[in-house]
């Protein structure tokens, strides 16, 4: 399909420009055969130009001029030319705007050059004109279709966003909520275990430290219990945040580790706040907890200092002073390392840990400094013109402007040389009242009644300046082809405009507007012989309103068709992107009150004991309760590590022989897809290969789209290719980079199109084989 696409269009222009080839000249100013032959293989590099104007639209261009100029060379008055604007439209449609400024520049210049090779350096102005009002609207209207790619590229690249967020949401909620939960409790219930058994231990010695023990299992067990009840209401309100972390709270928390007597030095500095400082205040518990465990009574310091737009984060605790209590290990809960990384991943920074220099251990995070300054991404001024149609409405009011006056031009050029030298000055009024007329269509997208309103009141100029200058009916009539400016901002209303309730008043008033001020005009200067009376100029109203309105009443039914389908591409898109969103909160929401009602029933009750136990002054029950509490609260991290979908885990390795099952499963689902190629030519492949085919059109087809979808499976030379269409949001986002890494690592390349065309050549001989698919088949 995208073969005929590519091709059918240079077909047609090829049949077209050899038909008027055939009937431009008679027989006598036919070239001879050496001509003929030169312009049949220009029109042949045109035509095989233009079948790569969508992979290489630069080199297209460049194809068809060099055809073109050779056509024109080998015959000036039978070769046309056609495929220059559909190669130009295809280079603003698929480059940036610099590119397809300089190719107009270049076309214009090729222009002007066979003119003068023609014609000598008098090149008519009125075929410069022509040239530069055509190619520029060329432009602009692919420069406009560019702007709507894009914006489906920028959808397509949100609801990707959206769809990955909705299948991740309830792993990153439980890796969260573990986060949160082993920060709020783990580090407390640690510190008490770790101090009641000193005390235990030094009982005989140091009874002293038995009502020290206590108080602080007291405290930190009221601590522990407030911030678990606070964890439970956050749980089941989820419209309700948690206070944000500032410097202070971090510095209180290192001098509560303080207080278990271990000397810890700080510096941190004052300004932390957001994203970074709830990272470091994770991170530093966490490593602190860690010292508290693995070193007891050991020196530690924290230091987070900036450097480079960026938040260095250190906490280094020296070698313990004593030997570990032997069983200790079973207190955490198996995570800790892995959860510093994921938060300080979550910030947007990375973090290593491992054993320091003097024997102790090291941990390590470098996180964006958000107090830090910002480069903008670019002046303000450009970042709101790249939002703007930058050329294709200047274009259009160009071509406005120039077409009118072309027309008059070339009426002109039969009048006697003394005539046109008298008409000059008239001829200039009539060009100044054009450009005023059509300037308004600059701005025809983001005022479009404004620009309508202005349009039909610079148009009721042309009867005062008949009236005034006075303008003889031989140049006034020139101004009727002003009238395109109004059915382009009828058009201009209709699209972009509010709906057909402002469209259909807009256009009666302008059909009438216009049929009033041609009428009049025609009137003021003379066209109308012995001066019509006012009942004729009502009925010469009245049958222009008639001519003009089907002619009006198109242009506006095909303005509002365009935004009726615009409206409904943007409402399907707002649609999935709320749908997917919605989901992610339902499971994410699910996930907390799963945990809220966990919490309750396992650890909460644990820590209510712990209190009242340390109340009693039962330093041996309160060890064995802290002991308990530590436990269960590993096994509900663990449970929410097991938690996972079981359809996540590891699959067997399909084939490509499963794409066909694949397919049949989402046709179930009532979406269209369809397979072609492959199986016969493919039984032969390694299964490296299978495996990346079957995980790349997987991946594709899984993007989240629900149009129609084609895979065609191609084996050629040794290689196989897969090409996928009706796939705009695998094009971008999340499962765009899992595309790259799927195509990578079978050696392959991949062309992602921002028409949703998937395209991926693999070698077909032997490829490594990856140690682990980036994405489990559910299908296989």
């Amino acid at each position: 399909m995208e073969t005929i696409r590519n091709w059918l269009l240079p077909l047609v222009l090829a049949a077209v420009q050899g038909a008027l080839m055939w009937t431009a000249s008679g027989p006598e100013e036919t070239p001879g055969a050496l001509g003929l032959t030169a312009a049949g293989c220009a029109l042949l590099v045109e035509t095989a130009a233009l079948g790569r104007r969508r992979q290489a639209p630069v080199r297209a261009l460049a194809g068809v001029v060099g055809g073109y100029v050779l056509g024109m060379v080998a015959w000036p008055d039978g070769y046309v030319g056609l495929g220059t604007p559909v190669a130009l439209y295809s280079v603003a449609v698929r480059c940036p705007m610099p590119v397809t400024v300089r190719a107009v520049a270049g076309l214009v210049g090729v222009e002007w050059v066979m003119s003068v090779v023609q014609d000598g350096f008098r090149v008519s102005l009125l075929t410069l004109a022509i040239t530069l009002s055509a190619y520029a609207l060329c432009a602009g209207l692919g420069e406009a279709r560019r702007q709507w790619l894009g914006g489906r590229l920028t959808a397509a690249h949100r609801l990707a966003g959206a769809e990955h967020a909705r299948r991740t949401a309830g792993d990153h909620e439980r890796r969260r909520l573990a986060r949160e939960l082993h920060d709020v409790s783990a580090h407390h219930l640690t510190s008490v275990v770790v101090t009641v058994d000193a005390a235990r231990r030094l009982e005989a010695s140091r009874p002293e430290l038995a009502p020290e023990a206590l108080s602080f299992t007291e405290r930190t067990g009221t601590e522990t219990m407030a911030s678990l009840q606070r964890l439970v209401g956050l749980l089941r309100d989820t419209d309700c945040p948690g206070p944000g972390v500032t410097s202070s709270e971090i510095e209180e928390l290192v001098a509560g580790f303080g207080r278990l007597g271990r000397p810890v030095a700080t510096r941190i500095p004052d300004d932390l706040t957001g994203t970074p400082a709830e990272a470091i205040h994770g991170i530093v518990r966490e490593a602190l907890t860690n010292a508290v465990r693995h070193a007891p009574g050991a020196a530690a310091r924290v230091h987070v200092r900036r450097a480079d737009g960026l938040l260095v984060l250190t906490v280094e605790n020296a070698p313990p002073r004593t030997p570990a209590p032997h069983d200790t290990g079973g207190l955490g809960a198996g995570r800790g390392l892995a959860g510093m990384r994921e938060r300080a991943a979550a910030a947007g920074g990375e973090l290593t840990a491992g054993p320091g220099p003097d024997g102790g251990w090291l941990v390590r995070a470098t996180l964006p400094d958000a107090a830090g300054p910002q480069q903008p991404p670019g002046p303000a001024w450009r970042r709101h013109v790249l939002r703007e149609q930058r050329l294709a409405d200047p274009a259009l009011a160009l071509t406005a402007m120039i077409l009118p006056v072309v027309i008059a031009l070339g009426a002109t050029e039969d009048w006697p040389e003394r005539t046109r030298r008298a008409a000059l000055p008239e001829l200039i009024v009539v060009t100044v009242l054009l450009v005023l007329h059509a300037l308004p269509l600059l701005w025809r997208r983001r005022a479009p009644v404004a620009c309508l309103v202005t349009v039909l009141a610079t148009a009721w100029l042309w009867p005062v300046a008949v009236a005034v200058v006075p303008l003889p009916s031989r140049v006034s009539q020139f101004l009727v082809g002003g009238a395109l400016v109004e059915l382009l901002a009828v058009y201009a209303l209709a699209a972009y405009g509010r709906g057909p309730s402002t469209a259909w008043p807009a256009l009666i008033a302008t059909t009438c507007g216009t049929a009033s001020v041609v009428t009049v005009t025609a009137a003021a200067d003379g066209s109308f012989e012995g001066g019509p009376v006012d009942g004729f100029i009502g009925a010469m109203v009245i049958v222009l309103c008639v001519l003009l309105a089907p002619l009006f009443a198109c242009v506006c039914g095909a303005g509002l068709v365009l935004r009726r389908r615009r409206l409904r591409v943007l409402a399907h898109d707002d649609f999935a992107f709320a749908s997917s969103m919605w989901h992610a909160q339902q499971a994410a929401e699910a996930e907390r009150h799963r945990l809220a009602l966990t919490l309750r029933e396992a650890v909460l009750h644990h820590t209510a004991s712990l209190v009242a136990l340390a109340r009693q002054g039962r330093l041996d029950d309160v060890a064995t309760t802290a002991r308990a509490a530590l436990a269960a609260m590993r096994d509900m991290l663990h449970g929410l590590g097991d938690a996972a979908d079981p359809a996540d885990r590891l699959a067997p390795s399909p084939t490509a022989a499963d794409l066909d099952t694949l397919c049949r499963t989402l046709r179930a689902t009532g979406r269209d897809v369809r397979l072609r190629g492959l199986p016969e030519a493919g039984r032969d492949l390694p299964p490296s290969v299978h495996v990346s085919m079957y995980r790349i059109v997987e991946a594709a087809l899984g993007a989240g789209d629900r149009g129609p979808a084609r895979v065609t499976l191609r084996r050629r030379r040794g290689t196989v290719s897969i090409t996928v269409t009706g796939a705009p949001l695998a094009v971008a986002g999340p499962v765009a980079e899992r595309l790259r890494v799927q195509a990578a690592a079978g050696e392959g390349r991949i062309v992602l199109e921002p028409t949703g065309t998937v395209r991926v050549s693999l070698p077909a001989g032997p490829a490594p084989v990856p140690v682990q698919e980036v994405s489990p088949s559910p299908y296989a």
